[in-house]
């Protein structure tokens, strides 16, 4: 199995990040990625190579220009204007009176502008910032350009991870959306396109982008919004909207829910998917369901995620994974290589 990766990852590395009113070590770190290369590395059925560069192109087709310059430019006016500051985060967020994004003016500070793009606090850029994002999308498309051609299936190795950047804001980690990217891209070139998301949070950057086409269907199983980030998407009765309207399904979760729960509403997503009869298929592959992560609150074992790739491999659709959420880092490694194995 072709696996795509780059170490401009390493240059992404925030200090800090604020949960729940407290600054703790940055959970999304260099360190994730370590673990499962050594994981896949012990494999033998691995073959890492480094990602292609595509240009902004199939980036620029999925996320807002406008966004896309502030990322390439904040660090550098941040540190003009705040020289002691090692972060980019806003001091102040679109107010609900002006949630409608489509009339707000980006003003011409970087502080400002910082507070319309970047959704959340969990969302900070450093000097490497952008120039990581670009790879971990270039890992995405190098999948799957691998896919175009004939493979069965291949994994993007993405750091930062993607599924909660929508069309013009970052969240959660998540910069550039490299899922949609690459489900974009298998779109453009023909043949409709299904998107599953695993992660325990709901992909709603994913949501957000392709909430209006039907040409890419986007199945979300994920913590019950009610109580859980992101909060303010992946409800059931959120179907997609205009040309979208029933390309789009979530399947929310209780806290605490185990390998049985989980594996009898993958069947419901995997039926949807069926339906649908896609040429192929991405997958937003998030290992913090398992019962030990830091960020989670379910109850998955790591023989419950070796299952679930059985169960999606199953439907023998050539396959782009992406690698999205996952914090334990003692269990990263062998659960991405317990999920991949069916695939390869």
């Amino acid at each position: 199995m072709q696996v795509f990766h780059s170490n401009e990852h390493l240059k992404h590395e925030p200090p800090f990040e604020d949960i729940g009113g407290e600054n703790v070590r940055n959970l999304e770190s260099p360190k994730r990625v370590e673990k499962i290369l050594g994981a896949l590395r012990e494999t033998g059925w691995a073959e890492i190579k480094e990602p292609n560069d595509f240009g902004l192109g199939p980036i620029s087709a999925v996320h807002d220009k406008d966004y896309l310059d502030f990322l390439a430019s904040a660090w550098t006016e941040w540190r003009a204007e705040f020289p002691d500051r090692p972060v980019v985060l806003p001091g102040t967020f679109v107010p609900p009176a002006f949630a409608k994004r489509g009339d707000l003016r980006a003003p011409k500070c970087v502080a400002g502008r910082a507070g319309l793009y970047l959704a959340d606090l969990g969302a900070s850029i450093v000097e490497g910032t952008y120039s990581a994002a670009l790879a971990s999308a270039n890992c995405a498309l190098s999948a799957t350009e691998a896919v175009k051609e004939g493979a069965r299936s291949s994994f993007a190795l993405c750091r930062p991870p993607g599924h909660h950047a929508g069309k013009d804001f970052a969240a959660g980690y998540c910069y550039i959306n490299n899922a949609a990217v690459a489900a974009n891209s298998l779109s453009s070139a023909g043949g409709k396109v299904a998107v599953l998301d695993i992660d325990y949070h709901c992909g709603n950057g994913t949501q957000d982008i392709f909430y209006e086409r039907p040409d890419v269907l986007t199945v979300s199983i994920h913590i019950d919004p009610d109580f859980g980030y992101p909060y303010y998407a992946g409800y059931a009765d959120q179907i997609g909207s205009g040309a979208g309207i029933g390309f789009h399904r979530n399947f929310p979760l209780p806290e605490g829910t185990g390998d049985s729960k989980y594996l009898e509403t993958l069947e419901s997503a995997i039926r949807v998917i069926r339906g649908f009869k896609p040429d192929s298929l991405v997958v937003s592959a998030g290992m913090d369901i398992y019962r030990k992560d830091p960020l989670g609150e379910m109850e998955v074992t790591t023989e419950g995620i070796r299952e679930i790739g059985k169960r999606i491999s199953a439907l023998s659709i050539p396959t782009v994974v992406v690698m999205e959420g996952g914090y334990d880092a003692d269990s990263l490694g062998k659960n991405v290589s317990g999920f991949l194995e069916a695939f390869r």
